[in-house]
């Protein structure tokens, strides 16, 4: 891991969160935790994400996104210098259905990185049930390195 300061860390955080579209700003996702041990973040139940007329069961593709997301997150605050990054690979095991509305808490880390790749892993439970996974996860992601980091180009409004 990189030696990035928590106050970078924290200013990275707010950054991610701010500059959320589409379905991720409708997750409403909330970051509670943010070190060079990983990423926690929570997104609160939501019942447009759920598939049965219950409202109880989440979709798998919202538990992808949510991953993937988090994912880029825990990679912003352990790798210093990243202009941009693509998803190159992503496998999610669903290992129960997700049956609940509780909110859902994701915790993810980037536990090895080269100069042009991040490999990352992470899991998803609801609130209260930390022992009961719902789903794990891993991804790598292309990372391109330039003059200027994605980080310092949103904070001096010259990313889209």
């Amino acid at each position: 891991m990189s030696d990035i300061t928590q106050k970078k860390r924290e200013q990275i955080a707010q950054m991610w969160n701010a500059r959320g579209k589409g379905l991720i700003s409708h997750m409403e996702l909330e970051i509670e935790e943010v070190s060079t041990e990983g990423v926690k973040v929570r997104m609160p139940f939501n019942p447009d994400f759920c598939v049965d007329r219950e409202q109880t069961l989440l979709h798998g593709g919202i538990l992808t996104a949510l991953l993937d997301s988090v994912f880029g997150l825990a990679n912003f605050v352990a790798i210093e210098g990243v202009s941009t990054m693509a998803t190159l690979d992503l496998r999610v095991d669903y290992l129960r259905p997700a049956h609940s509305r509780a909110d859902i808490i994701v915790r993810a880390h980037c536990f090895r990185q080269t100069r042009h790749i991040a490999f990352n892993s992470g899991s998803i439970w609801f609130d209260g049930h930390e022992d009961a996974e719902i789903a794990r996860g891993s991804a790598s992601f292309a990372l391109t390195h330039g003059e200027t980091s994605m980080f310092e180009a949103i904070r001096k409004g010259k990313a889209s």
